[in-house]
């Protein structure tokens, strides 16, 4: 006997759309447990679709380039004993059509005679901005919002009955930037214009990943709205390393080794519940300070696609060694593209090391909502006075960039300090 199963796309966390980038299988495929059926992409991170049982692909309902969410139907599944040998069923011609149909709502998109689409865009439809609510499709709406655009600012819509499409969008930014006005606060700047390298000798085209490319457009929009102050210091962490390598030692040798980012997480999140600003979120109409009593921190990873931020919940209620097991996995999560939505949410500060690279010293930009980020470069031996003579100290630079809407220079000054004297004697973690 054998039965027919629905795949869908699981619980993915609080993310309304998810871009399908591959598509792995075909109907007739012989797939296992846990086999990759497709290649899905957030602004965040990739990340692959497993399959939940075994059998014969029947129906494939996606294709790249589709948008999905939870509960969207991926893939019909023949299981049991008839499925390995049972020869695929060709796929019903219409099958594909309600996935093709399904981006434009009814609502948004009236039926219109067939000669009509042609002659529209000639002739754009004016709308107003005064309580109405913009036809455009999800995918332009998305677009809007990557980039800060009101729909309702926009007051004409060159698709059918006024419609709002991509184009739009992206001829009211440029109008915006030629003005010098802003949108949605952001500040109107000259575009960068557009150079034909080949002129000047033999070029290659590569696109952006997703994931960088909406990065780039995040911290452009922090880095117009927020006023950013960078705050650079460095302290002495010889005992702490001392203390790092003594607990390694006497740790098995295929266990998860502590790493020196272990110790300022714990260091970060004393000085966070010191200084309360540095663990809140400024609201929106910039009137209220959101107080976080949770103390959760992002660690910015490099991954081939570009840096991903996976969180680490509760670290001031978890001992190093679980931290270290949880920070392995969670980076070895991202750089398989493996992570999902929901272990990149909800930070309340995040850290930029640099230190297994090189530097002296960076500016690292805030991951609004947060309001501060810490940056750290690789720690060298250098010769510190200590009132009669040099003596070498292994120095670990900090660079601490916050917003200065919440957080004033001498208040930005003090938990640096109270940060440098717990990674200067770990002892005080437990005061």
């Amino acid at each position: 006997m054998s039965s027919v199963i629905e795949i869908k796309v699981p619980d993915v966390g609080n993310v309304p759309e998810i871009d399908i980038v591959e598509v792995l299988i075909k109907p007739g495929d012989v797939v296992t447990v846990e086999q990759t059926l497709a290649v899905m992409e957030t602004d965040k991170a990739t990340m692959d679709l497993p399959s939940s049982a075994a059998g014969t692909i029947k129906t494939v309902h996606i294709k790249p380039g589709d948008k999905v969410s939870e509960g969207t139907l991926i893939a019909t599944l023949e299981v049991g004993e008839a499925a390995a040998a049972a020869p695929a069923e060709p796929v019903p011609a219409a099958t594909p059509a309600p996935v093709e149909t399904a981006p434009a709502p009814a609502a948004e998109a009236p039926k219109v005679e067939p000669a009509q689409p042609a002659a529209a865009p000639a002739a754009p439809v004016s709308v107003s901005s005064e309580g109405f609510k913009a036809h455009a499709t999800p995918s332009v709406r998305l677009f809007a919002r990557e980039l800060g655009v009101d729909l309702s600012k926009i007051q004409t819509g060159s698709g059918r009955k006024g419609r709002i499409l991509q184009d739009d969008v992206k001829n009211f930014v440029k109008q915006v930037m030629a003005s010098g006005g802003s949108s949605s606060g952001g500040a109107g700047i000259p575009s960068i214009p557009a150079v034909d390298f080949t002129q000047f000798g033999e070029i290659e085209e590569k696109p952006l990943s997703k994931i960088k490319r909406l990065t780039g457009q995040n911290l452009t929009r922090v880095w117009l709205n927020l006023p950013l102050v960078t705050y650079h210091d460095e302290v002495a962490i010889d005992a702490m390393e001392e203390f790092r390598k003594s607990v390694n030692a006497s740790m098995a040798k295929d266990a998860v080794k502590v790493t020196g980012l272990i110790f300022i997480m714990k260091a970060l999140v004393a000085a966070m519940q010191k200084y309360p600003s540095f663990n809140s979120s400024l609201s929106p109409d910039g009137e209220k300070l959101i107080f976080k009593r949770y103390f959760h921190i992002g660690i910015a990873v490099d991954t081939p696609n570009g840096l991903v931020v996976p969180v680490i919940r509760d670290v001031d209620k978890k001992g190093i060694f679980q931290l270290s097991n949880e920070l392995a996995e969670k980076s070895e999560l991202a750089r398989t593209g493996k992570l999902k939505p929901a272990d990149m949410q909800g930070g309340c500060m995040t850290i930029s090391s640099l230190g297994g690279i090189g530097g002296t010293a960076f500016t690292p930009i805030v991951n609004a909502p947060e309001v501060a980020i810490l940056g750290v470069t690789r720690s060298k031996v250098q010769p510190v006075w200590n009132g009669s003579a040099f003596e070498p100290k292994l120095m670990l630079p900090l660079d601490i960039t916050y917003d200065h809407r919440v957080i004033d220079g001498a208040e930005g000054a003090r938990f640096m300090e109270a940060l440098k004297s717990y990674l200067g004697d770990i002892r005080r973690l437990l005061l």
